[in-house]
């Protein structure tokens, strides 16, 4: 039976955790379910689509919006024993209604690429193979020996708004017009003094994420993002989180070379289809 959930309770979050342990343990890897923001959906429109059998939940497909963005995420899973039955397609049908009538003028699923059933509902559906991006993780301290002390991290400030907006649009090429919503999980880089960088932190327990990490080109090179993402990396630690992500896009080799000399390691790539509208 489908639900379209308005809000998840107690009992679906431990539905859909207990479901991606089952997912993970049979297939490896990882699944990108953004549990904070599964723990704090606001319950005003529906969000999560659960099929459920009896108490049991055996698919789950979640929308994931940002901020002001015109682009929403979809993420989700079928249970190993419950595939070929038809879920994934119902709960997909199901979602693709719900983002045009928000305003998004872009819709992505999130597909694992050892996903051979997911990299196939994705192009039943018309989608188109966007982007991809390589998941890491970090499990232990960071690696490499302590940098520059001119290099400095602050969370961000309302006066940082137009300064993170401009970095992120020159890092990532798009306009980032939802700088203002993400201050509160925005850090700002500083080399001696001066805004260099920025980078959102977002923290769930003893898991954390990293993510928008960019140094100003005219700083590059210098070993400012390492030394950044190796304290910030190191203050997480101090600060109990076990496990920290990130994503890197899968043609930035030299993102991706910073990265795994911090000590992170690949868990899977993931490929973003956009669907038709």
């Amino acid at each position: 039976m489908l639900e379209r959930a308005v809000g998840l309770s107690p009992r679906a979050l431990e539905a859909i955790a207990d479901l991606e342990r089952r997912v993970v343990d049979a297939d490896g890897g990882r699944l990108k379910l953004e549990w904070r923001t599964l723990r704090n959906r606001p319950g005003e429109q529906v969000e999560d689509l659960l099929w459920w059998d009896g108490e049991r939940l055996l698919g789950f497909l979640g929308l994931y919006g940002y901020g002001s963005s015109l682009e929403l995420e979809l993420a989700g899973m079928v249970a190993p024993e419950a595939r070929r039955r038809g879920i994934a397609t119902a709960l997909l049908d199901a979602a693709i209604k719900l983002p045009r009538a928000r305003g998004k003028q872009q819709v992505l699923l999130i597909v694992p690429r050892p996903s051979e059933a997911g990299k196939r509902l994705a192009l039943a559906r018309g989608a188109a193979l966007d982007h991809s991006e390589h998941a890491l993780l970090l499990s232990h301290a960071p690696s490499g020996a302590v940098g520059d002390a001119a290099v400095g991290l602050r969370p961000a400030r309302p006066a940082d708004v137009a300064t993170v907006a401009r970095l992120l649009e020159v890092g990532f090429g798009n306009p980032a017009t939802d700088a203002a919503d993400r201050l509160e999980q925005t850090v700002v880089i500083e080399y001696a003094g001066a805004t260099v960088g920025t980078m959102f932190v977002s923290r769930d327990g003893h898991d954390a994420g990293i993510y928008g990490f960019v140094v100003d080109p005219p700083w590059q090179g210098r070993g400012i993002g390492r030394e950044a993402l190796r304290r910030a990396c190191e203050h997480l630690r101090n600060e109990d989180v076990r496990h920290i992500r990130l994503e890197v896009a899968v043609e930035n080799d030299r993102a991706l070379g910073l990265y795994t000399s911090t000590g992170f390691a690949p868990v899977t790539t993931e490929d973003y289809y956009a669907l038709p509208g």
